[in-house]
């Protein structure tokens, strides 16, 4: 899947002239944590999130030090601060800094954008302006509509087993013989032993997830002690 599959196209924007009320009372009338900041061409300039209004004079949660870090902040710091929590315009609270994607970027891609980065959904963009927007919500919506549909013709046994070997020898942790993979009427038999919980956890769900497999019987046993050690 790509951004272009998951992504919403409507996409709620503001100016960057717009009021820092209006935006606060757009996101919690909308249920939304953040809108993209778009110029009269919809490039995206800002985006303007739940955590910039978080600090504010008006509800009296402007971003307070202790006096030692008063003291090392510089006053570009401090006036910077100031014009965060007291303007009462866009262009002065938004994030300027805008991660954003293209259609073709996988979600897996996404994911991992939207985990490093702590943040909640990134606007999508075709040469520079704006066109769709992917958020935490999309990506399980996605993850929801993917049914593991039934094949037409069930898988052999050997073409089980292949599969399956081929995915355990591209993985570091799976360390298991050939020996002790077997596959019967569709039912996968697992003989190896593990070094961990999460080991035989693994070895288990790269079973299940094998096309054509029914189901997954475990005959597996804890490595001895002296390769635990």
């Amino acid at each position: 899947m790509r951004a272009m599959d998951v992504m919403t196209s409507e996409v709620i924007t503001v100016d960057e002239d717009a009021s820092v009320q209006a935006v606060a009372k757009l996101l919690a009338e909308r249920g939304i944590s953040a809108v993209p900041v778009a110029d009269r061409e919809n490039r995206v300039i800002g985006m303007v999130s739940e955590g910039d209004l978080l600090h504010r004079a008006e509800t009296g949660t402007e971003r307070r030090r202790s006096w030692w870090l008063d003291m090392m902040a510089s006053t570009n710091q401090l006036a910077g601060d100031y014009v965060k929590s007291h303007s009462g315009k866009v262009r002065d609270v938004m994030t300027r800094d805008v991660i954003s994607v293209t259609e073709t970027t996988p979600v897996a891609d996404i994911a991992v954008l939207l985990e490093t980065n702590r943040i909640k959904r990134v606007p999508v963009v075709r040469d520079g302006k704006l066109v769709g927007i992917v958020s935490r919500a999309n990506l399980v919506r996605a993850l929801g509509m993917t049914i593991n549909e039934p094949s037409s013709t069930e898988a052999d046994d050997r073409t089980i087993r292949d599969k399956l070997l081929a995915e355990l020898k591209a993985q570091r942790w799976a360390e298991v013989s050939p020996a002790n993979v077997t596959v019967k009427d569709g039912v996968v038999h697992l003989w190896s032993s593990y070094l961990s919980e999460q080991e035989k956890r693994a070895l288990v769900v790269a079973a299940e997830n094998t096309l054509g497999v029914r189901r997954v019987e475990d005959h597996m046993r804890p490595a001895p002690a002296y390769l635990l050690g």
